[in-house]
Order: structure tokens, then C-alpha cells, then sequence
């Protein structure tokens, strides 16, 4: 390592140990990692993926057949009966609020099981925000359960699902909160509740984050609607832009009405030569989410041998690819930001600083030094400049490369005099 970068001894001596103390967990990423990883390969073989697939379109995209094939192959994969996978979802906001608008209706009801959503999607609901055009100002009611200690409270889960309820939201993923994100088990505990209280509830789960962490999909467990960013996992770090929704056939047909316009849906949409990054990015997603999944067990168990608290705990099971880190401070937060960017492959040069980033209640640094602009499968670390003061990391494209940058962090922070 020193020959290349001047890591103190006490970082290289922690590292040593948490090397040793992942590897248990790292064998069990694996075992999931080659049961997804056949799985994807297994869809692109049924359905006969080939160069042909790849041909651009312009247009209209009228019969783009690697667009329209993708999205059988998308649906195979994550058991759904249906997907709409399109590079021109700009991130993981826009393709929820495209599932949210495209089957909700005025006077319908929101009911969001896991406590207040991720900051980004307030506006779309209406919690913050006004004259915007979100689900309140057309008349969607909204309502919330609260989580208790943490974790889903499902008594109250159960009284709060009643034939009024037109969707039972849920977020996989914590956001910036400090609850456990949810296994798959969990999600379909929800489902089972919400389907007994009122069978004709959609259950629609923001699966941001999720993909390929566990063996099975929200859909594979009874969702009626999931939908995720393909600059996180489900992108590879290969795709450059774009989102997915999969699920029942006439709610995807729904939500490709409200993408396009109604009468035209799926039917068009030119790819502009993206097809093949779609495709190759979902062939390699297992893969990387197992890379990044191991990074967030390793940065667990080194800093949680520094002193600071982590969550998950190393060897926790995880139903997201996000590490939560208690840093203690904002100076450290900063100083851990700008380690973590001084070793990405792009724009290592730059130092982060906390800044008012539109959609956050508050200053937020962030560290993303990565191919695709704000792409979170590769290494990312931020964090609101707020109490309890903790950041958030996710992604790594490969293990050794976010292996580093945590060494890096944590140098940074021990110059700084910060590190304990």
C-alpha cells in the first residue's frame, strides 16, 4: 500500500483486522452474488439477447426491440409481470413520482408504512412544498405510520390498512434515518397484512438501494409495484442514466401512460443508442452490488474498531447496500467526505464542502467521485450537517477501490487530528 499512498500504520492495522473479521460475511455476499448472477444470465438466455438488441433508435422508437425485449427480461428477473425500463427516468424521484402519479387519482389515499419518506420525495407528496403540482394539490391524501424503536410496527400497520387505503407505500431503503433497511422477509410480512386488511391495496415499494442484496425481489414476495434508479444498483455502474418500474402488468401500463402520454404509453420512445448500457449494466449488477455490499461490511467493522458507532453492525444481515457511520461532529463528517474523495478514480482533486442541496431541509456534503455524475453504486459518502452527525456510504464499483478510500477517510481525519 505505502509505495503507492502513505497510509499511517494504525489505519493499516485496523484494516488487517477487519479483513479478518469480514470474512465470514464476505463468503455469504458471494453465495447470493452467484445465485443472482445466474438468475440475470439465466433471463438473457431465455430470451435470446443478441447485438441486434442494441440498435439505436430515433424518433418515435416505434418497435424498438431491445427496449421492449429488455422489459421482458427486467420482469423475468425480478418476478414481475411487467417492466418499464427507460434511460429517460432522470433519477430514482422522478421514476417514483412517475408510479405514484401514474396510478394514483384524485381523492385516493397514500398511506406510507415506514415512517416519513426520503426528503426528495416530499415534494412530490405534498408534504412540503406548494403549487408545485404533487399528489396534494391533486387531492391524493396522505398519512403515515410511524416507525416504533426503529422498526416496522406492524400493529399498527394493521389498523391503519382499512378499505380507504389505495396504496401501501413502503421504502426499503433508511434514507437518512438510523432504522435497519428492510429484508425481504419483512417487506413481505407488509404485503400480507396490508392484502388481508384490503385486497385490492397496491403495495408499491421503493426499492432503491435493494436490488440483488437479498435472493428475492419486493415482486417476487407479492408487491404490486417496485421502482429504483439505475444509477444505483440495478445500473451496474455501467448504465449512465435511467429507471425502472416492474410489477402488475396494468399498473406498469399505468405508469408508461403518465411517462409518455396517455394512448401511447410504451410505445414510444427513442433509446438513442442506450440499450446496450442497459443491458450491460443489469448483466453486471449482481456483481457489483456484491463489490458493494462487502465495501459497507469492511467500513463497518474498521471504524466500528476506531470506536465509532456503525450501522449496520459488520455482520448484521442487510437489506440495502448503505452504511450508516457515526462520526460525532461536523468537522469529522467534512474530513471523512473529503478523505473518501480524494481516493475516487474522478475528481480526486476536489475537496468537498457542506452546501444547500435543493430537496434537503439542510447543508449537505457529499463525496462522489464517479464516472456517472451523482451515481451512487459507485462510492459515494454524504451527509446532512445535522445531529446526530452521521454519514451515509454506498456503492463501490470494486471492493479493493472502496477498501482504499475508506483507508483514505480515515487518514484524512487522523491529520486532521479527528480520528480516535
Amino acid at each position: 500500500m505505502n509505495p503507492f499512498f502513505n497510509i499511517d500504520e494504525k489505519i493499516l492495522s485496523a484494516s488487517d483486522r477487519a479483513m479478518k473479521k469480514c470474512r465470514a460475511q464476505f463468503e455469504k455476499i458471494e453465495e447470493i452474488t452467484e445465485y443472482n448472477q445466474f438468475k440475470v444470465q439465466s433471463a438473457f438466455i431465455e430470451f435470446g439477447i443478441s447485438e441486434t438488441h442494441f440498435v439505436s433508435s430515433t424518433g418515435y422508437g416505434y418497435d424498438d426491440r431491445g427496449r421492449d425485449t429488455l422489459d421482458k427480461v427486467w420482469a423475468k428477473i425480478f418476478g414481475a409481470e411487467d417492466a418499464l425500463v427507460r434511460h429517460n427516468f432522470t433519477c430514482g424521484t422522478h421514476t417514483l413520482a412517475t408510479a405514484l402519479f401514474g396510478v394514483l387519482r384524485p381523492g385516493d389515499k397514500m398511506l406510507a408504512v415506514t415512517g416519513t419518506p426520503y426528503d426528495t420525495i416530499h415534494n412530490v407528496i405534498g408534504i412540503s412544498g406548494s403549487g408545485m403540482g404533487s399528489l396534494k394539490d391533486f387531492g391524493i391524501v396522505y398519512d403515515e405510520v410511524p416507525l416504533k424503536d426503529e422498526k416496522l410496527d406492524y400493529e399498527a400497520i394493521e389498523k391503519a390498512v382499512d378499505d380507504s387505503v389505495t396504496m401501501v407505500y413502503i421504502q426499503r431503503s433508511r434514507g437518512y434515518e438510523l432504522r435497519p433497511s428492510l429484508l425481504i422477509e419483512e417487506i413481505e410480512k407488509v404485503v400480507q397484512i396490508a392484502k388481508r386488511k384490503n385486497p385490492n391495496a397496491i403495495v408499491m415499494v421503493d426499492n432503491c438501494y435493494g436490488e440483488f442484496v437479498q435472493k428475492q425481489e419486493p415482486t417476487d414476495v407479492g408487491a404490486d409495484l417496485i421502482a429504483g434508479s439505475l444509477i444505483k444498483n440495478a445500473g451496474g455502474g455501467i448504465a449512465t442514466t435511467g429507471g425502472y418500474i416492474a410489477g402488475r402488468k396494468d399498473l406498469v401500463e399505468k405508469c408508461a401512460y403518465r411517462l409518455t402520454t396517455p394512448g401511447l404509453g410504451r410505445e414510444v420512445g427513442a433509446t438513442l443508442g442506450h440499450n446496450r448500457e442497459l443491458y450491460m449494466g443489469l448483466f453486471y449488477a449482481p456483481h457489483t452490488v456484491g463489490e458493494a455490499l462487502k465495501s459497507a461490511v469492511y467500513i463497518s467493522a474498521m471504524f466500528n474498531d476506531f470506536g465509532y458507532d456503525t450501522t449496520p453492525a459488520f455482520d448484521a444481515e442487510r437489506g440495502d447496500i448503505v452504511q450508516s457511520l457515526g462520526l460525532e461532529n461536523p468537522e469529522s463528517l467534512v474530513a471523512f467526505c473529503q478523505g473518501i474523495q480524494s481516493g475516487s478514480p474522478i475528481d480526486s482533486y476536489l475537496s468537498p464542502e457542506p452546501w444547500d442541496m435543493p430537496g434537503y431541509d439542510s447543508k449537505v456534503v457529499m463525496a462522489a467521485g464517479a464516472f456517472t455524475l451523482g451515481s451512487s453504486i459507485e462510492l459515494s459518502a454524504d451527509a446532512p450537517i445535522r445531529e446526530p452527525y452521521y454519514a451515509w456510504i454506498q456503492g463501490g464499483l470494486n471492493f479493493h477501490s472502496a477498501k482504499l478510500c475508506a483507508m483514505l477517510a480515515a487518514q484524512k481525519m487522523l491529520e486532521k487530528g479527528l480520528l480516535k
